[in-house]
């Protein structure tokens, strides 16, 4: 295909970091190897979500000895999807990589990347075809949600991909403009429209450690996922709700009918019961859907930073201001207030 766009004057790379002492030299050679290859000058942006570990000192001395390395440090642990957003906003490069510590994800895929972004696509997303050293659970619940989210919620999320893509320029300052609380960043890329494109691998183990991912985070991100792009659970449960009425209806038709033909309707109380259990739970379902979107609210309205910086090396500008700062919209919105 005929290039239509010159390779990036810079490229930046947002690297999140939590707990990876053990991978982190590992990641900065294979990093160095294939900048040395590639057509274009690079930053790595590595954000340091709240480490425990020595992942902050490596990162200093990584800094110390070459400028390509920035480093973001945090002030406490904002999460992923947080810490994603911390290095899209500090990276200045004209096109810009987001990519795992892990090394699952393997960098040397930039070079197809670069390819793509050259015949003017604007979001290259790697796509998985398969997943080496992962449990059976992983595997079974990633393909659910999937098939859930490309159903039900968001037709467009190509599946099987992760964060692991390429941005242009355009594409990260739109990503400034967006700056809700709940975070589904793949979500968000595909939502925005942009010429977007997929390149497949293989995704391969960790290289060193251990996933930082619980089970516990991984049901708390597809639920991010789910309610930031969609009411369906509220609409669930009306659909619930109106279930529980019809059963109730026939089951009042059944007992009529049964004190007409056999005359034994006994004064039971377990069917009085489980219809006050059944539809007891239903209430409360129904105020549980609506309280998470409207606790949801009650955080975005509270305008906070997505995020709080402690210190930053090899770099002191932010590409994009910090959500701390209101746009103009929303402060007019906010009446007279301010």
């Amino acid at each position: 295909m005929q290039e239509v766009r010159a390779n990036p004057d810079l490229l930046s790379f947002v690297i999140p970091v939590y707990n990876e002492q053990e991978v982190l030299p590992l990641l900065y050679s294979r990093l160095c190897e294939i900048a040395d290859k590639l057509p274009c000058p690079v930053e790595w942006v590595f954000v340091n979500d709240g480490s425990s570990d020595r992942s902050w000192s490596i990162l200093a001395e990584l800094a110390a000895k070459d400028t390509r390395v920035k480093v973001v440090d945090l002030t406490r642990n904002f999460g992923h999807q947080a810490a994603l957003t911390a290095g899209l906003d500090y990276a200045r490069g004209e096109a810009v990589v987001v990519i795992d510590a892990d090394l699952q994800d393997p960098p040397e895929l930039v070079f197809d990347m670069l390819e793509r972004y050259r015949e003017g696509y604007d979001i290259v997303y790697a796509q998985r075809v398969k997943r080496h050293g992962e449990s059976w659970f992983k595997l079974i619940t990633a393909e659910l949600f999937y098939k859930i989210m490309k159903r039900y919620i968001h037709k467009d999320l190509p599946v099987n991909t992760g964060d692991f893509r390429l941005l242009s320029r355009a594409v990260v300052n739109a990503f400034a403009e967006m700056r809700e609380y709940h975070r589904f960043l793949r979500g968000m890329s595909a939502w925005m429209g942009y010429k977007q494109i997929g390149v497949s691998f293989e995704r391969q183990p960790r290289a060193a450690g251990h996933t930082k991912y619980t089970v516990r985070k991984m049901f708390r991100f597809a639920w991010d996922a789910i309610l930031s792009f969609s009411t369906l659970p509220l609409r669930v449960s009306i659909y619930f709700g109106l279930g529980v009425i019809v059963f109730g209806m026939l089951y009042s038709i059944y007992a009529v009918a049964r004190y007409f033909i056999y005359h034994d309707l006994v004064q039971g109380w377990a069917s009085l019961v489980v219809l006050q259990c059944v539809i007891g739970g239903t209430i409360l379902v129904c105020l549980g859907m609506i309280g998470e979107y409207i606790g949801r609210i009650y955080e975005e309205i509270k305008y906070r930073p997505l995020y709080m910086v402690y210190r930053t090396l090899n770099t002191s500008l932010m590409s994009v201001p910090p959500r701390s700062v209101i746009p103009e919209t929303r402060r007019r919105n906010r009446g007279t207030r301010d």
